[in-house]
């Protein structure tokens, strides 16, 4: 009984230290790919245009696609108006990136207040636990950055995707690996 036991405590173990690994791996990616993005703001913003353009062509085929492999006639009507209207906001966003990027920085901002309240939501959820406190300091950024964003809207718009999406990347990475540090020392002691 005690060699099971302690044969799954190493497995327990050995699990967590291969997904913290992970994490760890994951979480200086995230790093890199945020200083990048910062670092380029005007061209990330673009490339992220871009990728959420050619992602709503694509959701318009497998739409499309999923409309023609049988089911009941109302179910084929929504998924070829589905098509498109994801085909048309796809080629539109891709043909006009100005327009494409300013809509896309609307939602960002929409997106990081909703991060930045269940940030502060899970970091009192698990605050007694170590590496909360990198959540909340990861919800107060992320937080600030919409607030920035709403208050220099117009002189902001072409850049500030790029660079808020860096940002956001950089703490998220940040955030992610001190957490997955202290996974593994509580783990490790």
């Amino acid at each position: 009984m005690e060699n099971r036991m302690s044969d799954l405590v190493n497995e327990f173990t050995g699990d967590v230290k291969s997904a913290t690994t992970w994490s760890i791996v994951l979480s200086v990616l995230m790093i890199a790919a945020g200083v990048l993005a910062m670092s380029a703001p005007v061209i990330a913003g673009a490339a992220v245009t871009m990728i959420v353009g050619w992602l709503l062509l694509f959701s318009a085929v497998f739409h499309l696609v999923l409309a023609f492999t049988g089911g009941r006639p109302r179910a084929v009507i929504g998924e070829i108006l589905l098509a498109a209207l994801y085909g048309f906001i796809g080629y539109y966003v891709l043909t006009h990136p100005s327009v494409g990027l300013a809509s896309l920085t609307a939602v960002i901002t929409a997106y990081l207040f909703i991060e930045g309240i269940l940030e502060f939501v899970l970091s009192y959820m698990l605050r007694p636990l170590p590496g909360a406190g990198w959540l909340l300091f990861d919800g107060i950024v992320t937080l600030a950055l919409a607030i920035y964003i709403v208050s220099t809207w117009q002189s902001t718009a072409s850049w500030v995707l790029g660079l808020l999406v860096g940002i956001s990347m950089l703490f998220s990475g940040v955030t992610r690996l001190m957490l997955s540090i202290a996974v593994r020392s509580a783990v490790a002691s």
